[in-house]
């Protein structure tokens, strides 16, 4: 009688019971593109590197020529006076003196205008605006490096949710049949009670076994629900969102060796790229700070306006060469210097570092892989023999030449087994894109 229900619990639990035909099924590769598209940190990073085309943009602006007003509009305090003795400009035949006697030149406390206006067009600073612009450029190379490695860790995160939602799933599956073979179980056994060919206790223990399962259904629709909820909030998207995940292809088995998985992630991995960005960087910073040694000059342009002060003129101008330069330092530009070679330094070595990091990283990852793919292999097989042993033994009960505590101990071992088995898939798709990511890939 409970036959078909043994050969589905047999062969069925890899299927979903639960999934509606209406719901849209959402692959793995359209789950990575959705949260390469709208994930919220990944759009944040592609915000930095827009800013920082900005920025090359802004350091550009500096080898334009700059135009600087300076205006005090302001009441006098103290009159303006100026006294020319009688003759400062020379005495002339025919005119006698000039002035021909002391004069005095007043202006009164009133509200005066001074304006001064420079252009100038930098001459030497060219050079240090030009390591500017190259180290905004290095700036941006590490932003879109940051973004490399954030969109690599979030297709990580993706991966991770979508094989633990299938997890989830499978258990489900296989709950939702234990909960079939059960109850089935349970109305049998009712009929060997009522024909005296089993003991109550016997029904009693079918029960607690439904009743154990119903819980453990239950907490299984409440974690996938809410790992759902989870990949929702990775694709950048409203968690209420319903699909559902398609069944991944088999393990197969690893083809890469390590020699060449760690070249590939020392030619991808964006830490590392970063890593040296940050030494170009430092030797940028150091060629700035040298430039400290050379005067700033421009051709300038100045023009002073003067309103309500007698006398003097309404506007001067004036065009030359304007030299700026602070020659006595007390050692700050040597200090600032050898700081800066000190900081190219710690950039080489945290470089290194960080290769050697990705070496042994990847090296982990490899080993990790091999080791999950090997006890996925066995817990299949450990499944398979299970699923044999529980088939013979329910023959056996149903020609009643074994108890029912025989079935109910070789499905309680099934049970464990295709857990062990759920389990070591999980760990080998997680240890997958764990490789996966250390070797760079997004």
């Amino acid at each position: 009688m409970i036959r078909p229900l043994l050969l589905l619990l047999l062969f069925g639990t890899g299927f979903s019971t639960f999934a509606q035909d209406a719901v849209r099924v959402l692959t793995l590769e359209d789950a990575v593109s959705l949260a390469q598209a709208n994930n919220r940190l990944v759009k944040n990073a592609q915000l930095s590197v827009s800013m920082s085309d900005d920025q090359i943009a802004e350091a550009r602006t500096h080898r334009f020529p700059a135009l600087n007003l300076y205006a005090l509009g302001s009441e006098l305090l103290t009159p303006v006076n100026f006294t020319f003795q009688q003759g400062v400009f020379g005495t002339f035949p025919g005119i006698g003196p000039v002035p021909p006697t002391n004069t005095q030149i007043h202006t009164p406390l009133r509200p005066t205008f001074y304006a001064l206006t420079q252009f100038s067009q930098p001459l030497s600073q060219q050079y240090k605006i030009g390591l500017n612009i190259k180290l905004a450029k290095v700036a941006k190379l590490v932003d879109e490096q940051k973004l490399r490695a954030q969109k690599q860790s979030v297709t990580s995160q993706v991966k991770q949710a979508y094989y633990a939602i299938l997890r989830t799933q499978s258990a489900l599956a296989s709950s939702e049949e234990n909960l079939r073979f059960d109850r089935e179980l349970d109305r049998t056994t009712e009929q060997y009670v009522t024909e005296k060919t089993a003991l109550k206790s016997d029904s009693l223990d079918v029960k607690a076994k439904i009743a154990q399962e119903e819980y453990n259904n239950l907490m299984l629709r409440d974690s996938f629900t809410s790992q759902k909820e989870q990949l929702n909030d990775l694709l950048g998207r409203d968690i209420r969102t319903d699909f559902s995940v398609a069944e991944l292809p088999e393990a197969t088995i690893i083809e890469a060796n390590l020699d060449a998985a760690q070249a590939q992630a020392l030619s991808a991995r964006p830490e590392l790229a970063e890593a040296r960005l940050t030494v170009q960087q430092a030797e940028l910073n150091r060629r700035i700070t040298k430039t400290q040694y050379i005067p700033d000059v421009s051709l300038a342009v100045n023009n002073l306006s003067l309103t309500n002060v007698n006398l003097l003129p309404s506007n001067v101008a004036a065009a030359g060469v304007l030299v700026s330069w602070d020659p006595i330092d007390w050692g700050r530009r040597r200090h600032q210097l050898a700081s800066a070679s000190k900081t190219i330094e710690q950039s080489k070595n945290s470089a290194n570092e960080t290769e050697a990091q990705i070496l042994v990283e990847v090296a982990a990852k490899f080993r990790k892989l091999g080791e999950t793919r090997a006890l996925l292999h066995a817990t299949t097989l450990q499944r398979d023999a299970e699923r044999e042993k529980l088939r013979v033994v329910m023959n056996q009960f149903e020609q009643k030449t074994a108890l029912l505590k025989d079935v109910l101990q070789e499905k309680t071992s099934l049970e464990s087994v295709t857990d062990q088995y759920n389990q070591a898939s999980l760990s080998f798709w997680t240890a997958k894109a764990d490789f996966e990511k250390s070797l760079g890939e997004e």
